[in-house]
């Protein structure tokens, strides 16, 4: 052990590259036995093939263009049209998140702008494509008002087409085989959406009530509906819904009724806590059933019976095996060979790329490690979850340092908050947290990792209860941990703590700093709102119908707005505070963090700032995730001494 130890005892950064050594394959598409993928093989995140035999990978951009966490983009990150040799890509600048499509050869080549200027002036989404047609669909987000546009485009000839627009969404879900019907989503709240589509300019709605046709006062059903696709015959819609199950079932709507009718889903071999996250479609009536239980992915080759109203789960794809108990970063089928191509991950193993045979080889493409760090060094983490001050079960996770490690005595904690709030903290190697999880617990902390109540993965009911109740109950969860759950853990001392979290994270962060100075002697912010009142007036123009509804109204909710800002309480914090930003981060921007470190060096208060002039919501690029990472492993370590 001794021995082990002193191998271990570099700097602090040279056990970050160790974990950064360790390269993202995200996203493959496989065709004609070629693998395409996203990856950060260059040191940041760009597009690259293989075959899928195994080779060396090709880059297909050009090296000064970075492409964006898929996790952020909402929808493809790029589709392969062998057909047409061509890849349809996505690209924005250095975070600030403003998507375009653009095209490139199948071997690679400078993007070019899909259909010339079209796109100029929205924050575009690629949401899907007919690859036999040729035709994609888009939600582009105006940059200037409160509107969504839907758009389809032809990209063999180009022709491009406005279908409706909506500034609650308008996302074009499904469509029939001719392309002469198309269905459409409005979103008002997580959850709370009609199902609708536009008849000689008047919008029809399948199900849900518009928002200007409510009675004020009266609670509606969320459907929750999370994928949809029109079936084979045309005769109806397969959706995923919460309407009878707060965890989502596939559902039938039919076209001729108008009715929303039960599918029976045989074949589940999962246990546990979780949602059906989505049904994607992969050709015919055959859909991959993709679950998250207990934070796992689990993904089923499944078909649909559309007379007798039954999804079959024929195959585990993800979920056993070597692809048990992680998270799955995209899967796609080549109906030519029948092969499936996957990216999956857990806490301790990176992303790795794998070919998933007709008789059910699983056979890895890639080798991904984290150089000079065995697998048993770093934490597969521990469940942790506790019931919180009401009852409500939460969640949670802690990352202890492995035995072999050789620490002795009760560990600094460092808290951390995941973002969203709708989101969840999972075993995902892929995510900026897991890397800085296991390099805090290679260096004596034990790491603690709630998914409280607003968090996503846990049924509708749970995600929730965040609304309207920002630094509310979902404050409290985190205070009860502290105070009354981790307390009881001999191997933790909550003598010495420490919260940190990113978007959201970050502003409960400093809601639990400054309402709860006496808990913590550090705390780091990434990117978190300080002041709900002006978050909110420089967020983009498409997303404030949405936070008027989820967080407040500007001016009604006022009060409200004002006691829930961290601004509010931030002269409570007695502990120091480190401040992490992206200068092109459209969700938070500079400004925010800049007002926050102003505010806290008036008063004297102990204060550091860290900018990125090349990010934006995320830390992506290798040079600035070692900075990043290292410099808050040092501020802990020396706040906490480990």
């Amino acid at each position: 052990m001794v021995a082990q130890r002193a191998t271990l005892q570099g700097r602090t950064a040279d056990r970050i590259e160790s974990l950064l050594s360790a390269r993202l394959f995200l996203e493959p598409q496989l065709a004609d036995g070629r693998l395409y993928f996203i990856s950060s093989l260059s040191g940041q995140l760009s597009l690259f093939a293989m075959d899928a035999d195994g080779g060396v990978p090709e880059p297909l951009l050009p090296p000064q263009i970075a492409l964006q966490n898929p996790e952020l983009i909402g929808g493809h990150s790029f589709f392969v049209l062998p057909e047409l040799d061509q890849v349809v890509v996505m690209i924005d600048h250095d975070g600030d998140e403003v998507y375009r499509p653009y095209v490139i050869p199948l071997a690679g080549g400078f993007p070019e702008p899909l259909a010339g200027d079209t796109f100029e002036g929205y924050r575009s989404h690629l949401v899907d494509v007919d690859r036999e047609a040729a035709i994609a669909y888009f939600a582009c987000e105006s940059r200037t008002e409160a509107l969504v546009h839907a758009i389809r485009c032809n990209l063999r000839s180009g022709d491009v087409e406005e279908l409706h627009a909506s500034k609650y969404g308008a996302f074009p879900c499904a469509w029939s085989s001719d392309h002469t019907r198309v269905f459409f989503l409005d979103e008002y709240l997580l959850g709370d959406s009609i199902l609708y589509e536009v008849v000689d300019g008047e919008r029809k709605v399948w199900h849900g009530t518009p928002l200007e046709d409510r009675d004020e006062g009266r609670e509606y059903p969320r459907p929750g509906f999370k994928s949809a696709r029109v079936t084979s015959s045309d005769k109806g819609v397969l959706v995923v819904t919460t309407l009878d199950d707060d965890t989502g079932r596939p559902a039938f709507l039919s076209l001729d009724s108008g009715e929303m009718e039960p599918v029976t889903v045989e074949g589940i071999a999962h246990e546990g806590v979780g949602e059906l996250e989505r049904l994607r479609h992969l050709e015919g009536d055959r859909f991959a059933a993709v679950y998250n239980i207990d934070g796992c992915s689990w993904v089923y080759d499944a078909s649909f019976d559309e007379e007798a109203r039954t999804l079959t789960l024929d195959r585990v794809l993800v979920g056993e095996g070597d692809l048990a108990d992680g998270m799955v970063h995209g899967l796609d089928l080549d109906e030519a060979s029948g092969e499936f191509a996957a990216s999956f991950c857990t806490a301790t193993m990176p992303t790795q790329l794998y070919l998933l045979g007709t008789a059910g080889a699983v056979e890895p493409r890639t080798r991904e490690r984290a150089l000079g760090l065995p697998p048993h060094l770093l934490s597969p983490g521990e469940d942790a979850s506790f019931e919180s001050h009401d009852g409500l079960r939460v969640s949670a996770r802690l990352y202890l340092p492995s035995p072999e490690l050789g620490y002795e005595g009760p560990r600094p904690v460092v808290y951390y908050v995941h973002g969203g709030p709708q989101g969840q903290e999972r075993p995902n190697f892929a995510w900026f947290s897991m890397p800085l999880i296991q390099i805090l617990a290679l260096e004596g902390f034990a790491v603690f990792v709630p998914n409280v109540r607003g968090s996503t993965g846990y049924g509708l009911d749970y995600t929730r209860r965040v609304d309207r109740d920002w630094g509310g109950q979902d404050r409290l969860d985190h205070v009860h941990a502290m105070t009354q759950v981790l307390p009881k853990d001999d191997r933790v001392d909550v003598e010495r703590a420490a919260v940190i979290g990113r978007s959201y994270g970050g502003y409960m962060t400093l809601m639990l700093a400054g309402r709860h100075p006496d808990l913590w002697k550090a705390a780091v912010d990434m990117f978190g709102p300080y002041d709900l009142l002006t978050f909110m007036e420089r967020i983009p123009e498409t997303w404030k119908p949405y936070f008027e509804l989820f967080l407040g109204d500007a001016e009604k909710d006022r009060d409200f707005l004002v006691e829930r800002s961290p601004k509010t309480h931030i002269s409570n914090i007695a502990c120091p505070l480190f401040v992490i930003q992206g200068k092109n981060d459209p969700r938070v921007v500079e400004q925010e963090s800049h007002d926050l470190v102003d505010e806290l060096r008036g008063l004297g208060k102990d204060v550091s700032y860290l900018v990125f002039d090349d990010e934006g919501h995320d830390v992506l690029k290798l040079p600035n995730r070692v900075r990043c990472y290292d410099d808050i492993t040092s501020f802990f370590a020396e706040q906490l001494n480990p």
